[in-house]
């Protein structure tokens, strides 16, 4: 690790915040952690206070708190289009003709803005990421305390996954450009050359799960702006409406907090963030990203 680099300065940032990491070489990771190929990672930290939450759980226990406070949720409803006139947004039209009258419209439907907001394209983009889940030969090998969550080289090949789960299979998947797509695309399919690319990294880094047989895939949808940074501002020429998106992948870690800085938005109040994730078509692909995201070097 050197300075500069994302997973160097993550572990400085995590020291000075008195999170107990630890940096580990080759040979440590090869007794802690033995289905890893020790030779190509001689350098790393080990985050002791790390984990993760299963998204599916998370989000149904946000709805359920939003339930208990009284919100309505309209479930199999498809948004249409905004209902506005005269530069001013009063609500939405649903699929079927119906409308949801509103003070104020706050669109925060991830990767399908875009589509669901043409004029968002500019400077949204949607993109779908691979995910596998594997079933290891060898699932002990595989259990938490032998294999946590991990960031190989994230900014580098931009793979990630993590242990066994309760169902006996591990997750990879790669955090990196993506390719662009609709969320209704037909193509929304994890492909041969994505599989193919996953196998090599396998083979190199963790040799053991290289053949593992996959047992369901996916593509993760991001909601991509040119900076990296969320979306989260009112719209300067469409009196009413919020929008709340360009998660760039982060959309479902933040979603707990996420709420009071998109209501600040509505409501015209100070954050200090809000001047990060302010309205800013002025920014250009390419400009800034963030420090964990693989990119193809030009």
């Amino acid at each position: 690790m050197q300075p500069g680099d994302f997973e160097y300065e993550s572990f400085k940032l995590l020291e000075r915040r008195s999170h107990l990491v630890e940096r580990i070489n080759a040979k440590q990771l090869r007794a802690r952690f033995p289905v890893w190929n020790a030779e190509c990672y001689p350098d790393g930290f080990l985050d002791w206070e790390a984990g993760y939450a299963e998204s599916g759980r998370v989000v149904a226990t946000l709805i359920q708190r939003a339930r208990s406070l009284g919100v309505e949720l309209r479930e199999n409803a498809k948004f249409q289009a905004l209902d506005a006139a005269s530069g001013r947004v009063k609500g939405i039209l649903l699929e079927h003709g119906e409308k949801i009258a509103g003070d104020t419209v706050v669109m925060a439907v991830g990767a399908w803005t875009p589509y669901a907001l043409p004029f968002t394209r500019n400077f949204l983009r949607a993109s779908g990421q691979p995910v596998f889940h594997l079933k290891p030969a060898q699932p002990d090998l595989f259990a938490p305390e032998r294999f946590p969550i991990f960031g190989a080289d994230i900014s580098t090949t931009g793979y990630y996954g993590f242990p066994l789960n309760r169902d006996g299979v591990v997750k990879i998947a790669n955090h990196g450009p993506g390719r662009e797509m609709s969320p209704d695309s037909p193509d929304r399919m994890v492909t041969k050359e994505e599989e193919n690319k996953m196998r090599q990294f396998l083979s190199g880094s963790f040799p053991v799960l290289a053949d593992a047989p996959i047992v369901f895939t996916r593509v993760c949808l991001y909601c991509d702006t040119h900076d990296g940074n969320f979306w989260i501002a009112p719209d300067p020429e469409r009196a009413g409406l919020t929008i709340a998106a360009g998660d760039c992948g982060h959309g479902f870690k933040f979603a707990p907090v996420l709420g009071e800085i998109i209501a600040d938005a509505v409501e015209g109040k100070s954050n200090p963030l809000l001047a990060k994730f302010r309205w800013r078509p002025e920014v250009c692909p390419g400009v800034v990203k963030e420090a964990a995201r693989f990119y193809p070097k030009s």
